[in-house]
C-alpha cells in the first residue's frame, strides 16, 4: 500500500454524484466561451464574410442542434459514459467507427484547448501594458495560464465547476450590459430587424456564415462527457444540454444583432474590418466609459481561461474513457483517489499544451492567427464532423434498440438532424478556405480537414488489430464503466 493512498490513482470510475445540472451548464457554456465568441468570432464573421445575417444564423444553427439533442440526450439515458461521441458511435455504428471517432475527438479537443493559449497570451499583452507598463512575450503569459490549468485539472471536478460559475456569471453579465447599451444607443437606422430576417441568409457565401455560427456552439455537446459524475444523469444531461443550446443561441443572436443596431447594418462590416476584435470594446467605451471597458477586457481574459479549464476537463475524460477500455494504455483509465479526476489524461493534455506553446515560441509563429484562429477553425471542424457522425449513430442505435423511446426521439428528430448536419458539413468543407482566410484552393484548406480522415483511418485499423489479436479487450469497447468491472457486453458489431 502506498504511503499516500489519498493521491494514488485508482482504476475504473470517475467520482460520482459531484455535479448538478447548473454546474454541467457552466462547464458547457464555458467551453463555448461567450465573451470570446462575441468579441472575436462575431466581429470576425462580419469582417470576413461581409454578410450581416449572423443573428439569424445563430438561431438557425441553434434550432438544428436542438433537434440533434433530442436523440443525443435520449441515447445518454442508456449510455452514461465520459467518452460521449466515442461511446455513441461505437454502440451505433460499430467499434471500428467508434475508435476512429475517438482519434478524431482527441485531435479536435486537444487542438481547441491548445489554441486558447495563443488567444490568452495575445489578449493579455495590451492589458498588462496599460496596467504595469510592461509587455512580456505572449508565451510567458501563456505558460502562467498553462500552469494554472494543469493544476486545476487534477483537482475535484466540482472545484473547477465553482470557479467556472463565478467567471461565467461575470462574463455573461458584461455581455448583457454591452447589449443593453447598444440597444439604447442605436444608429440612425434605429432598431432595424433585417439581420434577424430569414431572408438575410439567402445571399451568396451563406455557407461561411453558417459554419462560423456553428463554431460558436462548440462545447454544447460536452454535457454528456460529465454524465458519470452527474447527480441524476437522466435528468441532468438533458436539462444541461437543452439549456446550453438555448442560452448560446439567444445570447449570440442578441449580441450580434445589438452590434448591428448600434453601428447600423449598412456599416457593421466596414467597422468590423477596421476595429476587428476591439469593436465591442470601442462601442462600450462610448456608451459606458473606460472603467467598464477595462473590466470587460479582464473578463475577456477570464472567458478564455474558463474555456481552457472546460476543454481541459473534457479532453482528460476522453483519455480516461479510452484508457478504461484499454484502447489507450491502462494508465489513462485511472483516476486520482483524492479528487476523482482522470490524472493521466489531465497530465497528457497538459504536456500537449506545453509542447504547443514551446514550439510556437521557438518558431516565432503568430499566436493569434496561426495558433488561435487556425486551431479554433480546425478543432471546430472536427467537432462538427463528430456531431454529424454521432447523429447517424443515434439513428442506427435506436433502429436496433428502440428502448422505449418515442418515435420522435429515436427516429424523426435524429433523421432531420442528420440531414441538416450533412448540409453543414458540406458547407464547412467547401468554405474551409474562407474560414482560414486563405485563397480558394490553398493546400492548407484541404490538408487540415484531411488529417481527420487520416486519424479516423488509423483508428479503424487499430480497432481491427485489437479484434484480431485481443478479442476480449475488443469486446469491452463502448462499455464504459462496465469495461472496468469486466461485465459481458453483447453487440451486433
Amino acid at each position: 500500500m502506498s504511503a499516500h493512498p489519498g493521491s494514488d490513482p485508482v482504476p475504473g470510475a470517475l467520482a460520482a454524484d459531484r455535479l448538478g445540472a447548473p454546474t454541467v451548464v457552466y462547464f458547457v457554456l464555458s467551453a463555448a466561451a461567450p465573451l470570446t465568441v462575441v468579441a472575436g468570432v462575431v466581429t470576425t464573421a462580419y469582417a470576413i464574410t461581409g454578410i450581416t445575417g449572423l443573428p439569424i444564423a445563430f438561431l438557425v444553427v441553434g434550432l438544428v442542434l436542438a433537434v440533434f439533442s433530442v436523440g443525443y440526450v435520449a441515447m445518454a439515458r442508456h449510455l452514461a459514459n465520459a467518452g460521449a461521441f466515442y461511446t455513441y458511435i461505437s454502440r451505433g455504428l460499430g467499434r471500428p467507427a467508434g475508435i476512429g471517432a475517438a482519434w478524431m475527438a482527441l485531435i479536435a479537443y486537444n487542438v481547441l484547448q491548445a489554441a486558447l493559449y495563443g488567444a490568452f497570451g495575445a489578449a493579455a499583452a495590451p492589458v498588462l501594458e496599460r496596467w504595469v507598463g510592461a509587455v512580456p512575450p505572449w508565451w510567458v503569459i501563456a505558460l502562467v495560464a498553462w500552469a494554472l490549468v494543469a493544476a486545476l485539472g487534477v483537482l475535484r471536478v466540482d472545484v473547477n465547476g465553482r470557479l467556472l460559475a463565478i467567471l461565467l456569471t461575470a462574463e455573461v453579465a458584461v455581455i448583457l450590459l454591452f447589449d443593453a447599451a447598444d440597444l439604447v444607443n442605436p444608429a440612425a437606422s434605429g432598431l432595424a430587424l433585417e439581420t434577424l430576417s430569414p431572408g438575410a441568409l439567402f445571399v451568396p457565401g451563406v455557407g461561411a456564415i453558417l459554419v462560423i455560427a456553428t463554431l460558436g456552439f462548440v462545447g454544447f455537446e460536452s454535457s454528456v462527457v460529465f454524465s458519470e459524475e452527474s447527480r441524476e444523469p437522466r435528468r441532468t444531461v438533458p436539462l444541461a444540454t437543452y439549456s446550453a443550446v438555448v442560452i448560446i443561441a439567444l445570447l449570440y443572436a442578441l449580441s450580434s444583432w445589438a452590434m448591428t443596431v448600434a453601428i447600423g447594418s449598412a456599416d457593421i462590416v466596414a467597422v468590423a474590418r477596421r476595429d476587428q476584435a476591439d469593436t465591442i470594446f470601442a462601442l462600450a467605451a462610448g456608451h459606458l466609459g473606460g472603467t467598464v471597458v477595462d473590466i470587460a477586457r479582464v473578463l475577456f481574459l477570464t472567458s478564455v481561461f474558463a474555456a481552457m479549464i472546460s476543454f481541459h476537463n473534457t479532453t482528460a475524460r476522453y483519455f480516461f474513457a479510452l484508457g478504461r477500455e484499454r484502447v489507450l494504455p491502462a494508465i489513462f483509465g485511472r483516476t486520482r483517489a483524492r479528487s476523482g479526476a482522470p490524472q493521466a489524461g489531465s497530465i497528457a493534455q497538459s504536456v500537449f499544451g506545453l509542447a504547443v506553446i514551446v514550439i510556437y515560441a521557438v518558431l516565432g509563429l503568430d499566436p493569434l492567427v496561426q495558433l488561435f484562429f487556425y486551431g479554433g477553425a480546425f478543432g471546430g471542424l472536427g467537432v462538427l464532423l463528430l456531431i454529424f457522425i454521432t447523429s447517424l449513430a443515434v439513428i442506427a442505435f435506436f433502429a436496433r434498440e428502440p428502448s422505449g423511446e418515442t418515435p420522435t426521439q429515436r427516429m424523426i428528430a435524429p433523421v432531420l438532424a442528420a440531414l441538416a448536419l450533412a448540409v453543414m458539413v458540406w458547407l464547412a468543407l467547401d468554405n474551409f478556405w474562407a474560414l482560414l482566410g486563405v485563397p480558394e484552393g490553398d493546400p492548407l484548406a484541404w490538408l487540415l480537414p484531411a488529417l481527420y480522415g487520416v486519424a479516423a483511418a488509423i483508428g479503424v485499423v487499430w480497432a481491427l488489430v485489437l479484434r484480431a489479436s485481443r478479442p476480449a479487450l475488443y469486446a469491452r469497447v463502448g462499455m464504459g464503466a462496465k469495461a472496468a468491472e469486466g461485465q459481458e457486453y453483447r453487440t451486433t458489431r
